[in-house]
């Protein structure tokens, strides 16, 4: 069996007897169901060559995005990397801009500008969607400053891979995030491989918590696999935040199960590896909790299923049928200044 969270002594305790309500569970599930289903449609129009450019996946790794939205207030900030489709949904933005996003369509989110890796959504404090790997750790703790200068209570989760913890910048910005005491939460979202290599390959502390230490920062590993372990680490992190005592680095260990990107075969593990980690996989894990407890049967899931089917359906629809952005849109959106010096061709 894989290893997914061990126990650290830095870890924060679990709450044991902390209960869930069955509205948190439905809010989980939905929404797990809703990014699965359309990262798998993705995938599939991605083939038929529907949607163009990179392509990176979250299936596998929706519990992160999940068990931390429950945590978070919706004043507050996410800024991620280009495995950036489910975090705007889960946000509460509707899958169709989205949709016509990865189409590279006007009504998209980003206005057909950014596609795949560049989602973003002002309404629901999502900052991107980030093609620059690590570019958002730094962004993401001036976010943070901005919230703290203002004098509001917000915190900023900045979410990066495993293969970005190797960029200088991290450590430039957790060394001024502890200075200032930021509140933000960088959290590395670690599915083992970054784009194909292993983290013991590429890295000689192989516990990725431990980086923070080096500054002093709280710093935990956590089971990504479960909505449950996610949502108390995140609400621990932000708790901290809110009272002015700074950043936390969370190492949520989790899983792809497709390639890094869409092109990208995942030769570098075994089928049997990837099996024993669907074994983890955090939709069934909240399916069944549900059914435990009585808060869906078979013909609840039926109906689900139909639900989210339905409004992924609409949204490819929408992308479909939406324009692409005029030329002259090359020109907006570059410069605050409307009127910059800059020479039209």
């Amino acid at each position: 069996m894989p290893k997914v969270a061990e126990k650290k002594k830095s870890q924060p305790k679990k709450k044991s007897s902390e209960k869930f309500s069955k509205e948190t569970y439905e809010f989980w599930y939905e929404k797990i169901l809703l990014m699965r289903r359309f990262e798998e449609r993705t995938g599939q129009l991605y083939i038929q060559q529907k949607i163009r450019g990179f392509c990176h996946l979250y299936i596998g790794q929706e519990a992160i995005a999940a068990g931390g939205e429950t945590a978070l207030r919706k004043t507050d900030k996410v800024i991620t990397a280009y495995r950036d489709h489910a975090h705007p949904i889960v946000r509460g933005l509707h899958p169709k801009y989205v949709m016509a996003e990865l189409y590279g369509k006007a009504t998209g989110c980003s206005k057909g500008k950014g596609g795949s890796m560049h989602m973003f959504s002002k309404e629901f404090n999502f900052f991107g969607g980030h093609g620059i790997v690590g570019g958002q750790i730094p962004m993401g703790a001036g976010i943070a400053f901005a919230d703290k200068y203002n004098g509001n209570d917000n915190v900023t989760v900045c979410l990066m891979g495993d293969g970005a913890v190797r960029q200088g910048a991290l450590h430039e910005a957790f060394n001024m995030a502890m200075t200032w005491k930021l509140p933000v939460i960088f959290i590395i979202e670690n599915n083992n491989y970054a784009m194909g290599t292993s983290v013991q390959r590429t890295s000689n502390v192989h516990d990725l918590y431990k980086l923070g230490l080096a500054y002093d920062m709280p710093s935990f590993q956590v089971d990504g696999m479960r909505c449950e372990t996610v949502h108390d680490a995140v609400a621990e992190a932000a708790a901290r935040g809110r009272k002015g005592n700074g950043p936390t680095l969370l190492e949520i260990k989790t899983y792809r199960y497709r390639g890094h990107s869409m092109s990208d075969p995942g030769n570098y593990r075994t089928k049997e590896e990837v099996e024993q980690y669907k074994k983890l996989d955090p939709l069934e894990q909240v399916i069944i909790t549900m059914k435990i407890n009585k808060w869906l049967d078979d013909k609840g899931i039926e109906k689900m299923e139909a639900k989210v089917k339905a409004l992924v359906e609409e949204s490819i629809q929408f992308a479909e049928e939406s324009p692409y952005p005029d030329p002259s849109e090359i020109y907006k959106d570059v410069y605050e200044q409307i009127d910059y010096p800059y020479i039209k061709e």
